[in-house]
């Protein structure tokens, strides 16, 4: 059975907002040298996802596959180090974008372009443009099924399960292989690889592959267009209520709330 992770270098959410720069003419987040990328975190879990299935069933091929430009390979081999068979990179500066069709069509193209995957797992979104619809557009060119936020994900023979998250509880889902499978944080973050398995990833190469080679065609789907970027503007203000006693100041705050459109009377009381 072949496991394929979608796995996607983003800018580290940790990264403090002064190191962060805008470039308004090629609509794209810079950031410095000194803070490198990491793997999407919810892929991070996806690729957890496909480590467990392989826990019970041992003849599972996982292999990790990957579509942007300028990689870091010391980052991306963490799926590697962790116990990815494979590491496959598409990497063409047209797949430095926030448009999710050329990623999604890139990674069906490899898909195809490697014989087939019996399952797809992809984290619920990017963690930098949190479009999160990658997942449905690969789906949908492989015309497969599609389950989406999983926290728990089995397979028995030909048919997949997956525990869905609720707004208020959970859900059981199933459907025959071949399928796509999306994962929530609610299943859990991705293992630490032991230093032996770091050592030993570090000596391994992913495959690269280019758009030319996949044969991927690019998508006539009209898309939306980034206009602008910018730092949402705020602010704040704290005025300090005086008054000689408890019942006076509650009066004066809740003048200044009603003088601030916070909150109204009802029923005219």
């Amino acid at each position: 059975m072949r496991v394929v992770v979608c796995l996607k270098q983003v800018i580290d959410p940790l990264t403090p907002a002064t190191s962060l720069a805008l470039d308004n003419r090629d609509m794209k987040i810079r950031v410095g040298v000194s803070s490198p990328p990491v793997i999407n975190g919810f892929d991070e879990q996806g690729l957890e996802a496909a480590l467990r299935l392989r826990e019970t069933n041992k003849d599972i091929e996982i292999i990790g596959l990957a579509a942007g430009d300028r990689f870091n390979n010391d980052v991306m081999k963490r799926a590697l180090a962790v116990g990815a068979d494979q590491l496959l990179l598409i990497q063409d500066p047209s797949l430095d974008t926030w448009n999710p069709y050329p990623i999604a069509n890139a990674l069906a193209s490899a898909i195809r372009h490697i014989g087939g995957a019996d399952l797809v797992i992809c984290g619920r979104q990017g963690s930098d443009w949190d479009n999160g619809l990658t997942p449905f557009i690969v789906g949908h060119l492989l015309e497969m099924p599609i389950l989406t936020l999983a926290k728990r994900v089995s397979q028995n023979g030909t048919q997949l399960e997956i525990e869905r998250v609720l707004a208020d509880g959970s859900m059981v889902m199933t459907a025959n292989l071949p399928a796509v499978v999306t994962v929530t944080s609610e299943l859990g973050t991705l293992r630490m690889p032991s230093v032996a398995a770091r050592l030993a990833a570090a000596r391994k190469q992913p495959r690269q592959l280019t758009l030319q080679e996949l044969g991927a065609v690019t998508s006539a789907t009209p898309t939306p267009v980034v206009a602008d970027l910018a730092v949402p503007v705020t602010s704040r203000s704290c005025t300090f209520i005086e008054a000689p006693d408890g019942p006076t100041a509650g009066a004066r705050l809740a003048e200044a709330l009603m003088q601030a459109g916070a909150v109204r009377l009802c029923g005219g009381v």
